[in-house]
């Protein structure tokens, strides 16, 4: 019996269009979501400084101009979208801005579409590399209640 949502996390990186193909290719929902988390400018300025709170860079866009991540995340998320449904999925796209961490967005999305199944890549990364940077697969995975497909790297 398919499941009727499945939540795809797509990132624009060959790991996430490796899950797309995955989940067309293995699962079948009603329905899937395509997502594309993004962090504004200002807050992604703020933690490459350090500093948060402080004048912001002349290259971080003004309240009156559409974030140039926002614009990113649009074209990203176009693109997951078209490869989902390429792939036979009836899927809809979703650019959410995130508020906190992209993994905590990810969750708190599949819960609020009370999605059956998360599909995310992954980079792959193991020993002391991965202890030091756990991936947004590896946090979905732990803070979801929900089953997560994580599909590796290719080889």
């Amino acid at each position: 019996m398919p499941a009727d949502l499945m939540l795809i996390a797509y990132d624009g990186t060959e790991n996430s269009r490796r899950a797309v193909e995955h989940a067309g290719r293995f699962l079948s929902a009603e329905r899937a979501v395509v997502v594309t988390a993004w962090e504004p400018m200002v807050r992604q300025a703020a933690r490459m400084s350090g500093l948060s709170g402080v004048v912001q860079p002349e290259w971080v866009p003004d309240e009156d101009t559409e974030d140039i991540a926002l614009t990113d995340a649009k074209a990203v998320n176009s693109e997951g979208l078209d490869l989902a449904r390429s792939v036979g999925l009836n899927a809809e796209g979703r650019t959410i801005e995130s508020v906190t961490t992209i993994w905590t967005t990810i969750v708190e999305v599949a819960d609020e579409l009370d999605a059956d199944i998360i599909v995310t890549g992954t980079r792959g990364t193991t020993g002391l590399k991965s202890l030091l940077q756990s991936s947004v697969a590896d946090h979905v995975l732990r803070h979801s209640h929900r089953p997560v497909l994580i599909v590796p790297p290719g080889r």
